[in-house]
């Protein structure tokens, strides 16, 4: 089969909620084998950024914070999502910004995947920002409550290894960078 005869056939779509930061939707769809399955649920969400930031000193800039889908508190990269018309570098430099007050270095897009193509359909652009300095205070939006902190490139390979950031669109662009030994 060719990729255009294994795609999915949408007969019908009806949203069921519609927010800012989540859509969800129900499509009929058709097989290619032409098996009908009427209730197949997409959670529309914007696209995301993570940066790996790793400062002058050799330090990667993280966060700690409260999850409450995973009911932890999680060590993460810095994220966010994509404001409207804004390109990821953008997005990825802002994010980095107004979360931890670090910014400028030099740039380079790691890779982006998607965290779930079967039901979601946003993509996460991860960014690795290397030579950063602390530039300015954190600036949160009122729902954020986190904590920056610093960490040498051998302790953030040990929580990795040790399973301790649960994040998968985090975990993803970290194995990347360790792995290509950037």
């Amino acid at each position: 089969m060719t990729h255009d005869q294994l795609k999915w056939k949408i007969l019908s779509t009806e949203y069921l909620i519609k927010r800012k930061w989540l859509t969800a939707r129900r499509d009929t769809v058709q097989l290619p084998d032409g098996r009908i399955n009427e209730e197949y649920y997409i959670l529309e969400y914007p696209d995301w950024v993570n940066v790996i930031a790793v400062t002058k000193d050799g330090e990667f800039v993280m966060e700690r914070q409260y999850r409450h889908g995973a009911g932890e508190v999680c060590c993460e990269l810095p994220c966010g999502v994509l404001e409207d018309g804004e390109s990821p570098l953008d997005g990825a430099k802002r994010e980095l910004l107004e979360e931890t007050g670090y910014g400028n270095g030099s740039w380079v897009k790691l890779m982006t995947i998607s965290e779930n193509p079967d039901c979601m359909t946003n993509r996460v652009h991860c960014y690795l920002a290397t030579e950063v300095e602390r530039i300015a205070s954190p600036e949160l939006d009122a729902t954020e409550d986190l904590e920056v902190i610093l960490m040498s490139r051998d302790e953030v390979k040990a929580i990795l290894a040790d399973n301790k950031i649960l994040n998968a669109q985090m975990v993803a662009p970290l194995y990347r960078y360790f792995y290509l030994n950037l």
